[in-house]
């Protein structure tokens, strides 16, 4: 099969889709890969690496989508890629439809088969793909969050850990999931004050159990969670609910109830986000203001962080990326749950329920 890794093109995004290792041991499996050239480039990761590990570097985003059978990206494709995917095509990316209608119809109307990296569901329940990017935004929340704190920033002027005599901030972790409990082990480094909320009682009683002294667990309702956002200099919205839109927890009259300069970090955001007044933004313009508190909504969080998550992410997604190749879509779907719970849409077909609940589409499993 040709494997083809254009260049991202998604504002200030740094990753690329495939190690040069992932390309030799495509190529050894037979597999011609394509790649756009400067793709590696924001992850450290040359040219040269790829074509010396068996790949083939083009010239353009337009040729590897015209050669390649299979497309692996990070990111959810853009406008500009839609017109590119060709009908029976195979995309592997990250691609959050339910926060995105158009996307959902473009994909759809394509042809092409949509395989989401976040809908992909281990025997076990677990997201393996997400994981590891979960675990950075989770991590880059508090790092985020303390910078924009700083008065400079628009924030309260408060230092995370505090000093002697003076208290620490008050963080609120909504969500104890993969983010959260990575929010929180960086939150507890800094020595903040810092409250997780959830709604499963087994895992606060897990989280409990593994967190330091400085970190609270509560069960969250519309009281507690009023009530952390009068305390909180910072809150990290971190709900999940897979392939669905994220619930909307926070509204407008509630961060009235905030301090002036605190700040939100809304990571559920490429999930439609957890905060009403939550919208996406980039890198490069990180932040606006509401209500008088700063929010900040990247929705590509990791992507700032190029080299770290491209090794996290080609980690855990080579061996679906082999298997693919390998097999197809229909096959891998038949051998494997795992590949058949992250195919979103198939031959024009919504394959994914959360998806289609989110649009009110008519939904199909892949094996019909």
């Amino acid at each position: 099969m040709i494997v083809g890794v254009p260049k991202e093109v998604k504002r200030d995004e740094y990753r690329v889709a495939l190690l040069p290792v992932g390309a030799e041991e495509l190529t050894r499996l037979g597999h011609q890969v394509l790649i756009e050239k400067g793709a590696g480039t924001g992850s450290g990761l040359t040219d040269e690496d790829y074509s010396n590990a068996g790949a083939q570097l083009v010239e353009s985003q337009q040729e590897v989508f015209a050669e390649s059978e299979l497309i692996v990206k990070v990111k959810e494709p853009q406008p500009t890629e839609w017109p590119l995917i060709r009908k029976d095509q195979i995309v592997f990316t990250y691609f959050h439809f339910a926060a995105s209608r158009e996307l959902t119809m473009a994909m759809q109307e394509s042809g092409a088969t949509s395989i989401a990296y976040e809908t992909l569901e281990s025997g076990t329940g677990q997201l393996p793909l997400l994981t590891p990017m979960s675990e950075v935004a989770g991590r880059m929340s508090i790092q985020e969050g303390a910078r924009f704190l700083e008065r400079p920033q628009m924030g309260r002027g408060i230092l995370l850990g505090g000093v002697p005599g003076v208290a620490p901030a008050h963080i609120t972790i909504i969500g104890g999931g993969v983010v959260g409990t990575n929010a929180a082990k960086i939150a507890a480094g800094f020595q903040a004050d810092v409250s997780i909320l959830d709604i499963n009682m087994d895992r606060l009683r897990y989280l409990d159990d593994v967190m330091p002294a400085n970190v609270n667990v509560l069960f969250s309702d519309r009281h507690v969670l009023r009530e952390q956002l009068a305390l909180s200099d910072l809150v990290i919205g971190a709900v999940l609910i897979p392939g669905a839109k994220a619930p909307c927890l926070i509204t407008r009259d509630d961060l009235k109830l905030m301090k002036p300069g605190s700040v939100i970090v809304d990571v559920a955001v490429d999930q439609g986000g957890c905060i009403e007044t939550a919208r996406p933004t980039t890198h490069s313009d990180p932040i606006f203001i509401e209500e008088e508190v700063v929010h900040y909504c990247v929705a590509n969080m990791p992507g700032a962080v190029g080299r770290t998550s491209t090794f996290a992410l080609c980690n855990v997604t080579l061996p679906y990326v082999i298997k693919l190749a390998n097999s197809g879509v229909e096959d891998c779907a038949r051998q494997s749950s795992e590949l058949a719970s992250a195919v979103n849409i198939h031959a024009g077909r919504i394959t994914n329920q959360p998806v289609a609940s989110a649009f009110q589409l008519e939904y199909e499993p892949i094996l019909g």
